[in-house]
């Protein structure tokens, strides 16, 4: 038999979609027709997906529902036939909107208070991640807004550029890159895009912003010349997201990712905050971080991800 903790033959994602009615948490339950079960929304990863982005499409595809995704829950691990399949899951707040389910993978969706949940389920594993997200709530830790931190993607060289910094652009790859993240901040949905001015940066966040029509503005602060020559401006325009409890992303400059990452800290336990990245280059071209944040204490982040997005 293969051992659960060995490499995985299916990776997959999916939700616990969770709406609080007179004070009481609700959860989301599918039956699947052709298993006859009672599960959550998930499914395998399309290639050169994400487990972020494959969440939310197959929320998507199978309830209707548009989700933005909270904190991270407990992934499971179990035997299928083709081996060990891991389900990485998320909770989702659903504010709006009503499940309607496809028909064909789904045929009902209904919302249960956790306890019903638990004995409707039909494969005893998924209920590891309901069992968390009832804690979370229940420590008033769940109801969470992201905030994402994104380096820009790959850029032509220093070394074969020879204007003004600020105007140095992506490559090709890079402006791949930039659709790949579009794509993957759409798992989060920031409705506020903050970027440096600097060229590069802003056309990393461009698909993104052409896409969903965030609010968009630049910050003198978090070039890599200004937060060199005054790092207090850029440590409080860091804190600054923070301050009006909404999903946001900043893009920068690897030079500046250390002190954005100091900021960032000082917002999270220790253990928490030894999981930053602290080496040169501390993001890949492209890649983010993704904290989320409490809305209870804006303060406060409660979980910490970080995802590289796979251009073309």
């Amino acid at each position: 038999m293969e051992p659960l903790g060995g490499e995985p033959k299916v990776v997959a994602a999916g939700a616990l979609c969770w709406r609080v009615r007179d004070g009481a948490l609700q959860v989301l339950l599918i039956h699947r027709p052709r298993y006859d079960d009672w599960s959550w929304p998930k499914g395998k990863l399309d290639a050169g997906e994400t487990t972020p982005e494959c969440a939310v499409r197959e929320v998507r595809e199978e309830v209707g529902l548009q989700i933005r995704l909270g904190v991270p829950l407990p992934s499971t691990r179990y035997l299928v036939g083709s081996g060990l399949k891991v389900v990485h899951y998320w909770a989702a707040k659903v504010e709006r909107g009503r499940p309607e389910p496809d028909g064909k993978e789904v045929d009902e969706a209904r919302w249960q208070d956790p306890g019903t949940a638990r004995t409707l389920l039909t494969n005893p594993t998924d209920r590891e991640p309901l069992d968390a997200l009832v804690k979370a709530f229940e420590a008033g830790r769940l109801d969470t807004f992201p905030l994402i931190i994104v380096r820009h993607a790959k850029a032509k060289p220093r070394s074969a550029w020879s204007r003004a910094e600020g105007d140095r652009p992506l490559v090709a790859t890079g402006l791949r890159q930039a659709k790949a993240v579009s794509r993957l901040l759409l798992a989060w949905r920031p409705g506020r895009v903050l970027t440096s001015p600097w060229v590069r940066c802003v056309q990393t966040v461009r698909p993104y912003v052409k896409a969903e029509n965030p609010r968009f503005k630049t910050v003198d602060a978090v070039t890599e010349h200004n937060a060199r020559r005054k790092p207090g401006k850029a440590r409080a325009a860091v804190e600054g997201l923070f301050d009006k409890g909404k999903p946001v992303v900043l893009c920068t400059h690897r030079p500046v990712l250390p002190l954005v990452f100091e900021v960032l800290a000082g917002h999270m336990p220790a253990d928490m905050a030894g999981q930053l990245p602290k080496k040169d280059p501390y993001l890949a071209p492209g890649e983010a971080v993704i904290c989320q944040v409490s809305r209870r204490d804006t303060s406060q982040v409660l979980s910490l991800e970080q995802y590289r997005a796979f251009d073309d």
